[in-house]
């Protein structure tokens, strides 16, 4: 199997090392990689003792992301137990529904016991779960033991070592695993179903709702696309009638000043206009002088 992997990939390392760790099978859980591919790994789990799935065993698949171990793994039981749905992937702070609880630490062998740890736990209706009836489980963890595999050829009743007088300690860190992930799952004051590995977002401040709503009517007002109107900058008396006229076409002024500023324009208009027509007829009225002078001239001159 090695020859088909990168042997650089940290995916890889960290599966080949946990393989070696988990390949003596204990009382209490079993995992190994498919002889064909290192990212599916079947699963044994024994019933957590004094309680509906006591007696039981308990066989799945665990299917790992080639990011492993920064994202989490996706696990599905195979086995019918009465507290998670078979062939469906179950919803817990440690699989592939909850990403964002995940932590690298964690190992295939913390969700076996994350596993074992949760089974007495009630469902609340998360994704995969079920809540049948004790007698139910019960029945099933009995009928568990003759759960074949086709795929790995595991064999129930002889996947886990007989129990021992040292399975209390698998079963106190099984516990209290599931104690602390639930515990980050659900802050105080919300259910599994509703926490059930996500972060609620906190509730809204009045100021916040306020800063919402001041915003939305903001929008409303100034529509997309326009840019609000700049105020008309004060008329300059020092510009030329046509440097004011080209700003009163780039910045309309208000409606209160269109006429005196149309009332200065036309008599500076008016004013220029009556003026070049005086210098004009002086000018005309001098040309004629001296034109009417020196034919005169030239008259007295021929005589």
């Amino acid at each position: 199997m090695e020859a088909r992997y990168n042997l650089k990939s940290p995916a890889v390392k960290r599966l080949m090392k946990e393989a070696a760790e988990l390949k003596d099978a204990t009382d209490h859980y079993h995992a190994q990689p498919l002889e064909d591919n290192l990212f599916e790994w079947h699963f044994t789990v024994r019933g957590p003792p004094d309680s509906d799935f006591d007696g039981g065993v308990y066989h799945g698949r665990i299917v790992l992301p080639p990011e492993y171990p920064m994202k989490p793994p996706s696990i599905i039981l195979l086995t019918a137990n009465g507290r998670f749905e078979v062939g469906k992937k179950i919803c817990l702070s440690i699989s592939g529904h909850h990403p964002e609880t995940w932590q690298p630490s964690w190992s295939i062998r913390t969700a076996l016991l994350a596993i074992i740890g949760f089974m007495p736990t009630k469902g609340e209706g998360a994704i995969g779960s079920l809540d049948y009836t004790p007698e139910e489980r019960k029945a099933l963890a009995k009928k568990s033991q003759e759960y074949f595999c086709d795929a790995c050829a595991s064999t129930m009743k002889t996947a886990l070592l007989p129990l021992s007088s040292e399975s209390s300690q698998d079963d106190t860190e099984a516990r209290e695993l599931a104690r602390q992930i639930s515990f980050t799952v659900n802050p105080p004051g919300i259910s599994q179903a509703e926490g059930s590995g996500t972060i609620p977002k906190p509730p809204e401040t009045e100021q916040n709702t306020d800063a919402v709503l001041q915003a939305e009517i903001h929008d409303r007002e100034a529509p997309s696309g326009e840019e609000e109107e700049q105020p008309a900058p004060t008329p300059n008396v020092s510009r030329s009638p046509r440097q004011r006229r080209a700003q009163q076409r780039r910045n309309p002024a208000s409606p209160g000043l269109i006429p005196v500023q149309q009332h200065t324009g036309d008599a500076s208009n008016t004013g220029s206009t009556l003026l070049i027509v005086l210098l004009t007829l002086a000018l005309a009225v001098l040309i004629f002088r001296r034109i009417y002078l020196a034919n005169d001239y030239i008259f007295d001159y021929e005589l």
